[in-house]
């Protein structure tokens, strides 16, 4: 099933809806004791959804054989539409030897719930190694992208897939929306051009800074905070997202942006993640698409504005939306504003922003970061969430 809606199209011509009517779902449960079981870790699941709702279109299911190569090799699908991270899902030998091609699998969660069906088309094998060093550009297994790959089983299963159920989300129900309803919020507020602003970290001046700037010449900024899977160090999607309400609240225009959660997980691929969110954001109805200084990045595995320059290897008709490049932003304190390299005279020494490390650092302490770094509320919130998370 696929649906076109009014606003920019979706990524393929039309958005992709795969979940269950109350028809297909009573006859999916009705065989839920006869069919083969695969049990999806919490990745797979937030794949299963984002290609329900429509989120990953084109795609109506895992990535057979052509396109999972064509997309490993040189980003686009196997048609030439471009596409720049797989999705697979991947099993060990076992889980995958009584499986037939063109028979129904079902697919349970991580506790073993009935969530969604796949209809097996293809079972395959892949190089993980080839995969690593085209996807995250390292084959080394400290790269915590290149890790699930290697631990993940041998084999890709694949084929078109079906919800079961369209669930609330556990954390975040209010802040759960679809590419269908985040296109008719649009539509009703009469935003033509809108960005998207894709983050897993919590918002400080510098993002402030950059999304003011693109809401300057847009109609709307679609803050779309990523909620799937992060690293275990990563700060907690409960925390980031109180950190914007807070914003929210206090120093921005309440018409003129929407908070919604992305459900999907971080790959921390760097240039290729970019791409791949700003084709999320496509198929949410964003026009436009915020990339910053190293773009879903991790350690040292990709330059500073690598990201943005993998932009400029695209087609910007087949992309269909628009990349807005900003540069590391900062406090100058001789012009005592919020600034970068194209808009500052300062020099380094007259220039205030921290690394992440220091920032964990200020807050373990119990020491508020600078009000030119993060804005007091938001800073007083991440020292309570890790005090509460220390007395744990």
């Amino acid at each position: 099933m696929s649906q076109h809606i009014d606003g920019i199209s979706p990524h393929g011509g039309h958005l992709v809806q795969r979940v269950a009517t109350a028809a297909e779902r009573q006859e999916f449960l009705q065989q839920a004791d006869r069919l083969p079981r695969v049990q999806l870790d919490e990745r797979a699941t937030s794949d299963l959804v984002m290609i329900a709702i429509g989120g990953f279109s084109p795609l109506n299911g895992f990535m057979e054989q052509d396109d999972y190569e064509s997309v490993v090799t040189d980003m686009h699908l196997a048609n030439g539409l471009p596409w720049s991270i797989p999705i697979t899902l991947s099993v060990s030998e076992e889980a995958a030897e009584p499986l037939k091609e063109g028979g129904w699998v079902r697919l349970d969660d991580q506790n073993g719930r009935f969530i969604g069906v796949l209809e097996l088309t293809q079972k395959y094998r892949y190089n993980k190694v080839h995969e690593a060093t085209n996807v995250y550009r390292t084959d080394e297994e400290k790269h915590p992208g290149v890790k699930v790959v290697y631990e993940q089983g041998p084999i890709n299963l694949a084929g078109p897939i079906w919800l079961l159920e369209r669930e609330p989300h556990p954390l975040f129900p209010s802040y759960q929306v679809d590419p269908l309803q985040s296109r008719a919020l649009f539509k009703e507020k009469g935003w033509k051009t809108i960005v998207g602003f894709q983050t897993r970290n919590p918002i400080h001046r510098a993002h402030e800074y950059i999304q003011k700037c693109a809401l300057e010449t847009v109609d709307g900024l679609f803050l779309h905070p990523l909620v799937g899977a992060t690293k275990s160090d990563d700060i907690p999607a409960d925390v980031r997202m109180r950190c914007y309400e807070i914003m929210l609240e206090n120093y921005f225009p309440k018409d003129r942006v929407i908070l919604a959660i992305n459900p999907s997980a971080m790959r921390y691929a760097g240039p290729r993640e970019a791409i791949f969110h700003a084709l999320i954001r496509k198929n949410y109805g964003c026009t436009h698409f915020i990339v910053g200084r190293d773009h879903a990045g991790v350690g040292d595995y990709y330059g500073t504005y690598d990201a943005q320059h993998l932009f400029d290897e695209f087609d910007p008709a087949a992309l269909g939306i628009v990349p807005m490049k900003f540069e590391h932003a900062f406090y100058c304190t001789r012009t005592q504003t919020m600034a970068t390299t194209k808009t500052s005279p300062s020099s380094p020494a007259e220039r205030i922003h921290l690394s992440g490390t220091k920032v964990r650092e200020l807050l373990r302490s119990g020491q508020l970061p600078p009000p030119e770094f993060s804005r007091p509320e938001v800073a007083a919130e991440l020292i309570r969430a890790m005090r509460e998370t220390v007395e744990a």
